[in-house]
């Protein structure tokens, strides 16, 4: 009989691989033409801000010891991708139909719907092969392309209108400082993060990879 923590783990990430599949069932229509790329947040938003935020759940995962995921890096991920779609892209309506916006939910989708799957899949011990390459070898193109034309060009067009509103102004003042300020530091140390985990992925793969070579061998 399968244990509850098995049983949650195989319900979570199910679910929030429908939901980005979902997502991105909303997404594809707007490759039909450059005018319907700016409609992505407005098809796809609301979901996506839910299952970013319910997301919070994987640093506890790995906070318990539910997953063998270092806490600290599941909260970065994590923290990262919420501030961008909940305090920079809900908050500012100018950004939102920028197609920028349409690049990193695509990106995201993609990459989430494979890993979510993977996930639920190899918790059932049922995962084929090609699946686990395609979890660690997606993210080759999908992670730069969600974090460069993505993320990180619609946090520098944010900035005006951050400024021009004083944004998140009670909380930043008692830090001395204003989320204008905030938002630069973090595009300067964005690349560097990323790169990090960008780095930690690649790792994976190689150990991962090798893993299912010496299965087949075996």
């Amino acid at each position: 009989m399968a244990r509850p923590s098995k049983l949650y783990l195989v319900c979570y990430n199910s679910l929030q691989a429908l939901g980005w599949f979902v997502a991105l069932l909303r997404l594809l229509p707007c490759l039909a033409s450059p005018v319907s790329v700016h409609s992505a947040y407005a098809v796809s938003g609301d979901l996506i801000c839910v299952l970013q935020t319910c997301a919070i759940l994987e640093t506890v995962h790995a906070t318990i010891g539910l997953v063998p995921t270092a806490p600290l890096l599941a909260f970065l991920q994590w923290g990262g991708r919420t501030h961008f779609v909940l305090a920079v892209v809900r908050q500012i309506p100018e950004v939102q139909s920028s197609p920028s916006v349409f690049i990193t939910f695509m990106a995201w989708s993609i990459s989430e719907v494979i890993r979510y799957s993977h996930y639920a899949l190899t918790t059932l011990k049922v995962c084929p092969s090609w699946l686990t390459y395609l979890r660690y070898t997606a993210f080759i193109p999908l992670y730069p392309i969600g974090v460069g034309p993505g993320e990180m060009w619609t946090m520098y067009q944010a900035l005006p209108f951050v400024k021009k509103r004083n944004l998140y102004l009670g909380f930043f003042k008692k830090f001395s400082m204003s989320y204008h300020s905030f938002l630069v530091g973090v595009l300067v140390c964005y690349p560097f993060l990323w790169l990090k985990l960008y780095m930690h992925v690649f790792k994976q793969r190689k150990s991962k990879l090798r893993k299912g070579s010496r299965k087949k061998r075996a």
